[in-house]
């Protein structure tokens, strides 16, 4: 299964200079207890922004062009190389940046999301748009700002309808 997961802010913006909009705690926390245990691909400017590397207990496949090695994961120079190197029972998430997350949509069987309910004031990526009539909401729970968190948002995950 093809799942994406990503924070999206109400104007479809997900970072601007290679980093993250918002610090969410809970949001962080929901994508380990997603994507551990399972396989996390990613282009090179995601790999490189993580702090720490590789994740720990997820297979990371980077997606690039370069012959650079990337410690403690694999590289393909295709997200269909990728996707052929898993098997068919595993459980892929898509984890950025926007130009991954573009290419995967239409392969994805879930999105995993983050609505924020705001607006930056900057971004210089965001997430690709999609048709909400093709989807159907299979899990919902929201979130209101609180002393973790500055903003309002809900946890959505969205199922392709031609995969119920």
């Amino acid at each position: 299964m093809i799942n994406i997961i990503a924070a999206v802010a109400e104007n479809n913006a997900i970072g601007l200079k290679g980093k993250l909009l918002y610090w969410l705690p809970a949001d962080l926390k929901r994508f380990k207890a997603l994507t551990t245990g399972h396989t996390i691909i990613m282009g090179r400017k995601t790999f490189d922004s993580l702090p720490k590397g590789a994740l720990p207990n997820r297979r990371n496949v980077v997606l690039t062009r370069s012959k650079k090695d990337f410690p403690g994961a694999e590289s393909f120079s295709s997200l269909q190389e990728a996707l052929a190197s898993c098997g068919a029972e595993e459980e892929v998430f898509i984890i950025g940046g926007a130009s991954v997350y573009a290419e995967a949509l239409p392969l994805a069987n879930r999105l995993c999301l983050t609505e924020v309910h705001d607006t930056p004031r900057e971004a210089d990526a965001f997430f690709p748009a999609f048709n909400r009539d093709e989807w159907e909401v299979a899990f919902l729970e929201k979130h209101e700002k609180d002393e973790k968190h500055a903003q309002d948002f809900d946890f959505i995950d969205y199922v392709k309808k031609s995969s119920l």
